[in-house]
């Protein structure tokens, strides 16, 4: 992890961030469903064979706690992260196997000050997440709240 803190300022346009990389194992999978997400699939092989994922699979939720803990490791955990205001658009591409190994980027897609909070900014990402395939597995648009370094910008 890096010595400095990123600040709003730092989030420019087209700036990408590595994601991972993060194994699901077997272990963790079954783990997370038996608290979480319950279902066949999740929890037992042959009920995930039976199921349209055709085998143990992660649950989506615990996809996107694993995209998380990636966000959290590359940028979000040495910034001035102030929190989300929620995610805009998910979309599960493929299922997350359990064995798979996942790695992606958060890339920024625009980045502006608030009007109603001077000292802040929010950021809108893009998540392109992949297993060790090269293949599409999840995506994801959501935007953070960043401080500002100079803390009197977007003041109206």
């Amino acid at each position: 992890m890096e010595d400095f803190v990123l600040s709003f300022e730092d989030f420019t346009v087209g700036r990408r961030f590595p994601l991972g990389p993060m194994a699901m194992p077997r272990e963790a999978v079954i783990a997370f469903a038996e608290e979480f997400d319950a279902q066949p699939m999740h929890l037992d092989e042959e009920a995930g064979k039976a199921s349209l994922l055709g085998g143990l699979a992660a649950s989506g939720w615990h996809t996107n706690a694993a995209v998380m803990r990636m966000m959290f490791e590359s940028y979000i955990g040495h910034s001035t992260s102030q929190g989300s205001p929620g995610i805009d658009h998910l979309a599960w591409k493929r299922p997350v196997m359990a064995g798979d190994t996942l790695s992606g980027h958060s890339i920024v897609q625009e980045s502006r000050p608030l009007k109603s909070r001077p000292g802040l900014g929010i950021v809108r990402f893009r998540n392109e997440i992949e297993n060790q395939s090269g293949e599409l597995v999840c995506l994801s648009e959501f935007s953070v709240i960043f401080r500002m370094r100079d803390e009197s910008r977007g003041a109206a």
